[in-house]
């Protein structure tokens, strides 16, 4: 068995999109929360994510499910990448009788912050059968912290 990698990407999930994904699975046992419940900011649809790294990349792997490529934004801005957008087609509520509504229609939104570094031009995106990949050309060859040295102050 190799040796355990320390992860230099610790913090890189959107906290506040993460938090309130396991608080609405811990509340309601499911993602997804009670039918028929108001949707907010801090509750809507936020779509599972693996974030991972291949020969030095950094790989961003999105379910969209039932998303077209036209209906999603990718943007970077001070080193923050936030992938958005919109699930359509939803049946209208007077011509469905629903028996499990588990889908999620409407706008969704993630946002993570950067290594230290990342050029917005050495980042590329593809979407095929509803999966998005987003690929940080060497995103996961970020240089360990520097370490600074803490002295011993004499009285």
């Amino acid at each position: 068995m190799g040796k355990a990698r320390k992860n230099p990407f610790r913090g890189f999930v959107d906290t506040i999109s993460e938090m309130n994904r396991m608080k609405e699975r811990w509340m309601t046992g499911y993602e997804g929360g009670e039918e028929g419940r108001w949707r907010t900011h801090a509750t809507a649809w936020v779509p599972s994510t693996d974030i991972f790294a291949r020969a030095g990349d950094l790989i961003i792997r999105t379910e969209l499910a039932g998303v077209s490529r036209e209906d999603v934004d990718i943007a970077l801005s001070g080193g923050v990448l936030t992938i958005s957008g919109e699930r359509k087609g939803e049946p209208s509520e007077g011509d469905v009788s629903y028996y499990v509504h588990e889908s999620f229609y409407g706008a969704f939104r993630r946002s993570m912050t950067l290594p230290e570094g990342i050029d917005g031009s050495k980042i590329s995106a593809s979407f095929d059968n509803g999966m998005l990949e987003v690929t940080v050309e060497g995103g996961a060859s970020v240089a360990e912290p520097e370490k600074i040295q803490i002295e011993e102050r004499t009285s």
